[in-house]
């Protein structure tokens, strides 16, 4: 039998060619001259004369060993030999495992190349299944939670209850959720995490999927595999042994279209809804990455799934982290020893984002042979220092049409635009509206690669959506005084404290938190002159009207839940996950 000896594509196909009787090796030959039209070109007879070893190195040759497979699997289909073609798909099948194996690891490494071969160990909880009731976005902090590593998300709790085939795994930005599903990934196909348990497993952005040219599973696949020739149709035969990790649901939602009741689902929300709710490949494994205020919407689709809470950096990891920031050893301890006396920053730092910000801020100090003298008393503090940090002084050499005000209102408005259409991949196009130049802000942007059919077309992204929402808020202070831009920023404001009361969440957006802070913190007039802007008058009496509105709302912070939960659980917590760099996801 071919499958029985053959190891890769081109030696199935020879088997399957030497199993054929005589009569049917002539009538394969008749369906091959039919199969090559649209092929490169085999001429009229050349079949003829071969036999089995010269036909198959003949095919190989013109079309490669996948495609040569692909057209006499079509073949014996048409002469109804389906046995033999089961041998043919299963050895195919798991040789292109082993590609699409090799293309992720190809993958992470041209993404991580830069960065630091350092891991960094996550906290992770669960809550046992049986108590599955309340709220998953703010469970109550006495309640149970168990410690749970990645290589028992899928495995059955206890003997009598069956292995979850959907897990929901939350944290607020910049936890690590992104890091931490692309790293299982990357373990997958190097054979380290649940080897023998899935045949495939896919990673699905929310944010890209509009790349996607059609929104079908066989397209969803063939964008996954970066392979239009992918054999999809035999790999979605076994959806029990495939695993899809959706990371960033809360990027699918469109909360300012829904309160105006203006938002239609895309045919790309509608197939992953579709796959959520179980109606499309039910028996597939499901891991879905969520920031909490949109587990609402999340939770209306589910049925029996497990929760997962992605807590950040214990203590001892952060102490681990800044040794690997900062090669230096005495660097690193006298970052550490100033981080670790003051509460706020200490705590903060259990988010990787936060922990990765705070030491690109210190070491920035170093650099300029500055003093640690600023105190963060709260996050939003931590951002600030971070973006005047970092933001082009005025007088960088080269650089007089990005000075620090015009790169700023360019960053906020880019991030305004983005948030409130639901954007958070932009092009070259859209920063160049803004005033943007992306290559030369790689310490608030990123670029993303994708390919096009033949073109590679380049995206950007804030650093991480953290820092998105940070430079919303902050654009309300950046507009200018005139009647029009009052009117904007005034229904924007309502738009803010009208989304909160129609959504009932129990945790402000992180835009409406960072601007509170703001306001409460200092005169927005004092902080403009930090940032080289004005606050116009029109807008301070804006903002007066907001804070009243919000003082009056009970509201939880984000990453309150990550704090709260580490307090109850750091001296029982196992290890959890390794992740890569810095942490920004």
């Amino acid at each position: 039998m071919a499958s029985a000896l053959a190891r890769n594509p081109q030696e199935a196909l020879l088997w399957a060619l030497n199993d054929l009787e005589e009569s049917y090796f002539k009538q394969l030959k008749f369906h091959l001259r039919h199969m090559a039209v649209g092929q490169p070109h085999i001429a009229r007879g050349e079949l003829e004369g071969l036999g089995p070893v010269d036909l198959a190195s003949r095919l190989t040759l013109m079309y490669g060993a996948q495609e040569a497979v692909r057209m006499v699997t079509e073949c014996l289909k048409a002469m109804n030999l389906l046995e033999l073609v089961g041998e043919l798909n299963h050895v195919c099948l798991n040789d292109y495992r082993e590609m699409y194996q090799e293309h992720v690891r190809c993958l992470e490494k041209r993404q991580e190349g830069t960065a630091n071969n350092s891991y960094h160990q996550l906290l992770l909880v669960a809550r046992p299944s049986s108590e599955s009731s309340g709220s998953a976005a703010h469970p109550d902090p006495k309640q149970k939670l168990d410690s749970v590593v990645v290589e028992a998300l899928f495995r059955s709790e206890e003997n009598s209850c069956p292995a979850p085939s959907l897990v929901v795994l939350q944290g607020s930005a910049g936890t690590g959720k992104t890091t931490l599903v692309r790293k299982m990934v990357l373990d997958w196909a190097t054979g380290s995490l649940y080897p023998g348990q899935f045949d495939y497993v896919f990673y699905v952005s929310c944010r890209e999927m509009f790349l996607l040219p059609k929104c079908t599973p066989e397209q969803l696949l063939f964008w996954c595999c970066g392979d239009s020739q992918a054999p999809v149709t035999e790999i979605l035969k076994q959806p029990e042994r495939l695993l899809f990790i959706l990371d960033g649901f809360d990027e699918l939602q469109r909360p300012f279209e829904d309160q105006l009741k203006k938002r239609q689902s895309s045919p790309m929300e509608n197939m992953l809804h579709l796959l959520i709710r179980r109606r499309l490949l039910p028996t597939c494994s499901l891991l879905i990455t969520t920031r909490p205020p949109a587990l609402r919407h999340l939770e209306s689709m589910l049925g029996e799934r497990r929760h997962v809470h992605v807590l950040g950096f214990s203590e001892e990891e952060r102490r681990r982290y800044f040794s690997m920031y900062f090669t230096d050893e005495e660097k690193a301890r006298n970052a550490f020893d100033f981080v670790q006396k003051n509460h706020v920053l200490y705590k903060a730092c259990q988010v990787p984002c936060i922990c990765w910000m705070v030491c690109s801020w210190l070491k920035r100090q170093m650099a300029r042979g500055q003093a640690f003298s600023e105190t963060p008393s709260n996050n939003t503090d931590i951002f600030t220092a971070y973006v005047s940090t970092f933001l082009p002084s005025d007088d960088d050499e080269g650089r007089h049409e990005h000075t620090k005000h015009r790169v700023l209102r360019g960053l906020c408005t880019l991030a305004a635009e983005g948030i409130q259409h639901q954007r958070f991949l932009f092009e070259e196009a859209d920063l160049r509206r803004h005033n943007l130049d992306g290559p030369s802000l790689p310490d608030f942007l990123s670029i993303n690669e994708y390919q096009e059919r033949r073109d590679i077309k380049k995206f950007y992204s804030f650093l991480n959506i953290s820092f998105q929402e940070f430079f919303h808020a902050m654009s309300y202070l950046v507009k200018e005084d005139h009647s029009k831009l009052r009117k904007e920023s005034r229904r924007e404001v309502e738009r803010l404290v009208g989304m909160k009361e129609l959504e009932n969440n129990e945790e402000m957006t992180l835009s409406m938190e960072f601007l509170l802070d703001i306001l409460k913190k200092e005169n927005p007039l004092n902080l403009g002159l930090k940032f080289s802007f004005k606050v116009a008058p029109s807008i301070m009496q804006d903002l007066v009207h907001f804070t009243k509105q919000m003082k009056s709302m009970r509201h939880k912070r984000t990453w309150d839940l990550e704090f709260s939960l580490y307090d109850i659980k750091t001296k029982n917590l196992a290890k959890g996950i390794q992740i890569k760099g810095p942490g920004l996801a």
